[in-house]
């Protein structure tokens, strides 16, 4: 073993006693073993009073310390982790040192680490008369407080000199932990320490005059809290779930466990090992999967055989892991947490119909769904695995079928799509096949069971006749005599293999103009066909007919007729307006503008020839001016007394025959005062009995000409 040299501070002859460790800090290489009662190394305590009531502890259960300060193994050990605390205590004082095993290699960087050297122990580059050696405390002490945890020195031995200590822990937050004796020098901890708070700290002690002035330092105090197992190791990412495909190969990968652990990282307080202490379920092996110790991955270790979904009681394992610092010793602490493993689904089982043939019956011209088809799959039904696809491959030319996938229980739902006919055929056979949305895995193919025959049985059902064509269309002229023949219907019975007779009855007649002979099926007319009847739209005239076979129960069908009318001259024009007012001192003796319409079609409306019927008097009082093909101008020849006058107007229509309508413009002269119209008590008609007698003589000769 490798025993350090002890790091001298100052001159020895110029120290008094300093009670602890002498060294505190130590390095050994690793060895093979440490074997059971040979002796480590030596460590010095002093108390300066005695060691009275000396008693030593070792972090290491498996060493122990001599009371002559020798530091043996109980048993041959292999692995003792990578650093021992030895705290010692006595009735006057109490102290830690540290021993770091290293390899042969890390002997130059572990001596650097430890001493600290040129900077932790506070050594000064040029002599200093205080000696502030570094203090190592263990977290979690227990009362009483304060506690001396070490001593600071210094030579110079100037009358009234007092020690002060200073730093966070001191006089800063937190503040009051530590304090010194300012006359001795001795350090005291006031309460326990917790190294996950603050592991280190750094403080200065100086030596001042009576007046408080600084004579010597400051100099670097170092204290370190030695960590204590006092934190469990922890599972803070959870919860953990893992997926591993069925069919995996020993040895895949699942997932990770990590798990923190608050104690001192270089130790073996914080030093994780990792365990399955239960697996749920334990079937079909209580061994399914292993967890590396150091790095936590959990991996298969069963073969791709047993990991099968489909036989596994469920396809999801719960385990429960412990994490256990102290590098897994039985002293260690554990925590635990629990791992969902799921075994997912790969598509090796294709889909199978329950049956090899399915049966159905329709009624002919009924659509909709006639037949459920079955199937079984052992896969997952929430993957596309399970997910059946059925597909019709034989048995439907004329597309009167489809199938589609029921997404609640995957049954193939056949519907007719076209209505049947049992006259055409009254057999149907179908070959349908089954496949899942996602494909089968490599060495797993579709089977015989993965397609069916569906045989469908179409009854006959009692058909209506039909008519040809339907709609129906034909085109007469209006006004054609009572009892005309309009058309003679065609309608036949599709149920061909039934011998059956056909009837025809009106159905709608909006106009009431219309019959059908029941047993020929012939349309005549019992009314005048009006083309400007308000049944009729866009000079057509809508019936429904039926025709009814002699079924039990009767079938019916329904034919439509559209009859185009032709238009005839027999619609005289109309004339607007029939009243005109003037005044009596009207300049403007342009009266009215007059029109005209014709209900019927061109060429029977305009244009249209306006004409006055003869005037009666020595003078002519007005005229009639054509203003275009539909509108002609009164003009008063000279202003007229105030009264009522009629005005004989015919207008006729360009038709052959034409027609025309006599009728009378009643204008009234009124008196007109500040833009007011009086028309009341005009004289009694201006127009005597005689141009009445001739206009009424003018309207008989034209009505025969």
């Amino acid at each position: 073993f490798f025993f350090p040299q002890v790091l001298l501070l100052a001159c020895a002859e110029d120290l008094e006693c300093v009670p602890g460790f002498q060294q505190k800090a130590f390095y050994i290489e690793r060895p093979f073993e440490f074997t059971e009662d040979q002796p480590v190394l030596n460590l010095e305590f002093d108390d300066c009073k005695g060691n009275n009531k000396l008693n030593f502890e070792v972090s290491n259960p498996d060493f122990k310390v001599e009371r002559d300060g020798s530091l043996v193994a109980l048993k041959n050990i292999s692995e003792a982790g990578r650093a021992l605390f030895v705290h010692a205590r006595s009735e006057h004082a109490e102290d830690m040192a540290e021993i770091l095993i290293v390899g042969a290699n890390e002997k130059h960087g572990a001596l650097k680490e430890i001493f600290k050297i040129e900077g932790n122990l506070g050594i000064p580059r040029q002599k200093r008369a205080i000696l502030a050696t570094p203090i190592l405390i263990p977290e979690n002490q227990r009362p009483p407080f304060p506690r001396s945890v070490g001593k600071v020195i210094s030579s110079e031995g100037t009358e009234g000199a007092k020690f002060r200590l200073s730093g966070k822990g001191v006089d800063q937050d937190p503040k009051g932990i530590f304090r010194i004796n300012e006359i001795s020098g001795d350090v005291s901890v006031t309460r326990a320490l917790d190294r996950e708070a603050i592991a280190n700290y750094e403080l200065e002690v100086e030596v001042t005059d009576i007046s408080g002035k600084t004579i010597d330092g400051p100099v670097r105090l170092d204290i370190s809290v030695i960590d204590q197992n006092d934190n469990r190791p922890m599972f803070k990412e959870g919860p953990y779930v893992g997926h591993v495909m069925e069919g995996s190969p020993t040895g895949t990968t699942v997932m990770r466990m990590t798990a923190f652990d608050a104690d001192d990282s270089s130790t073996d307080n914080a030093l994780l090992r990792y365990n399955i202490l239960k697996q749920t379920p334990t079937k079909p092996s209580p061994n399914m999967f292993y967890i590396d110790p150091e790095k936590g991955d959990i991996v298969t270790v069963v073969s791709p055989v047993l990991l099968d979904r489909e036989t596994m009681e469920t396809p999801k394992y719960e385990l429960v892991i412990e994490a256990k610092d102290m590098g897994g010793l039985d002293v260690g602490l554990t925590g635990t947490a629990t791992a969902t493993i799921l075994i997912d689904d790969k598509n090796d089982h294709p889909p199978e119909f329950t049956k090899k043939e399915f049966q159905a019956t329709v009624k002919e011209g009924v659509t909709g769904v006639i037949v459920n088809l079955t199937v079984g799959d052992r896969d997952d039904p929430a993957t596309g695995a399970w997910k059946a696809v059925y597909t019709i491959i034989n048995g439907n030319p004329g597309q009167s079928f489809e199938i589609h996938t029921n997404p609640q229980t995957n049954e193939g739902m056949l519907s007719v799509v076209k209505p049947l006919d049992y006259e055409i055929s009254a057999f149907h056979t179908l070959l349908i096949k089954v496949e899942n949305e996602d494909p089968l895995i490599p060495d797993i193919a579709y089977g015989p069971s993965s397609t069916a025959t569906v045989q469908i049985t179409v009854e006959d059902v009692n058909e209506g006749p039909v008519f040809h064509p339907n709609p129906m269309t034909v085109t007469k002229q209006e006004n054609i005599p009572i009892g005309s023949v309009v058309l003679t219907v065609n309608a036949t019975d599709p149920d061909t293999l039934q011998h059956q007779t056909i009837r025809y009855s009106v159905y709608k007649d909006p106009a009431g103009w219309l019959e059908i002979n029941p047993t020929n099926g012939t349309i005549g007319t019992t009314a005048i066909l009006d083309r400007e009847s308000p049944h009729v739209q866009n000079n057509i005239y809508t019936a429904l007919f039926l025709a009814i076979d002699s079924g039990n129960p009767p079938a019916t069908g329904t034919g439509t007729l559209h009859i185009t009318l032709e238009d005839v001259n027999d619609n005289v024009p109309s004339l607007y307006p029939t009243l005109a007012k003037v005044c009596d001192d009207a300049k403007d003796l342009r009266v009215v503008v007059l029109g005209a319409s014709d209900k019927d079609l061109h060429p029977n409306t305009d244009p249209f020839k306006f004409e006055l019927s003869k005037q009666s008097g020595p003078e002519k009082l007005w005229r009639i001016t054509k203003l275009n093909n539909t509108h002609a101008q009164v003009i008063l020849l000279q202003n007229l007394k105030k009264a009522n006058y009629n005005i004989p107007i015919s207008v006729t229509d360009s038709g052959k025959p034409p027609l025309t309508n006599n009728t009378e413009l009643k204008l009234q002269v009124c008196s007109c005062k500040k833009s007011k119209m009086d028309c009341s008590a005009t004289d009694a008609l201006h127009i005597s009995m005689t141009l009445i007698l001739l206009s009424l003589f003018s309207l008989f000769c034209k009505s025969f000409p």
